[in-house]
């Protein structure tokens, strides 16, 4: 019995494994600049998981799977319109909020996934959840979809949010510049407290010469 459930534990995080490479190939062919920056925020995301792993209790398991489920962050923006999602420039009020709608289709798309996997007794789940569901939010409490604050945030959206902006903050992009690595941190640095989780933001801070 004891083989039986291990080869069906495997079996199960092959599918999911295979399940969320087609899912972050999607978001490729949307938008062929993203891959780029997935593939780099999520090696961010794990340095930042590694580097808080000893004082925040994170296992090994916890580390790789940031990794793992970083690049699917944005993964709701597939449902997003072109010309919203693609627009070369500051959006409008009402295209923001048509934007932001991305988060809870991303939450959809996730749990379709999973339902129709029968993925749901993986273990770590909840925080491919949190990912997709709470990258958005601010430790000040400003963020969305809800609103939280500081620890009501779960500790890997925190990571995935700082590695996020400063990826987009020094990638190249046909409406801005790519940042220096010193400006994209003193930028993280002004907003911790505010819009990030200050020990992320000191964590890679830290290991800025990665």
């Amino acid at each position: 019995f004891l083989t039986l459930a291990l080869a069906q534990g495997f079996a199960q995080a092959r599918l999911l494994e295979s399940a969320l490479r087609v899912a972050t190939r999607l978001t490729h062919y949307r938008d062929p600049e993203t891959r780029g920056h997935l593939d780099r925020m999520a090696r961010c995301s794990r340095l930042i998981a590694r580097s808080l792993a000893p004082d925040h209790g994170l296992s090994d398991e916890f580390v790789e799977s940031t990794l793992r489920f970083a690049p699917l962050h944005d993964i709701g923006k597939i449902a997003v319109p072109d010309h919203i999602l693609l627009k070369q420039g500051p959006l409008t009020s009402a295209e923001f909020e048509v934007m932001q709608t991305h988060v809870l289709k991303g939450v959809e798309i996730v749990e379709g996934i999973l339902s129709e996997l029968d993925l749901g007794a993986i273990s770590h789940l909840d925080m491919l959840r949190n990912v997709v569901h709470f990258h958005h939010e601010a430790v000040d409490g400003s963020g969305y979809p809800q609103g939280r604050r500081g620890s009501e945030i779960p500790i890997e959206a925190r990571i995935v949010k700082v590695a996020d902006v400063f990826d987009a903050l020094t990638s190249r992009r046909p409406y801005k510049r790519a940042w220096t690595v010193e400006d994209a941190l003193s930028y993280l640095t002004g907003g911790a407290g505010r819009q990030f989780d200050p020990d992320c933001v000191a964590a890679l801070v830290s290991h800025a010469d990665e």
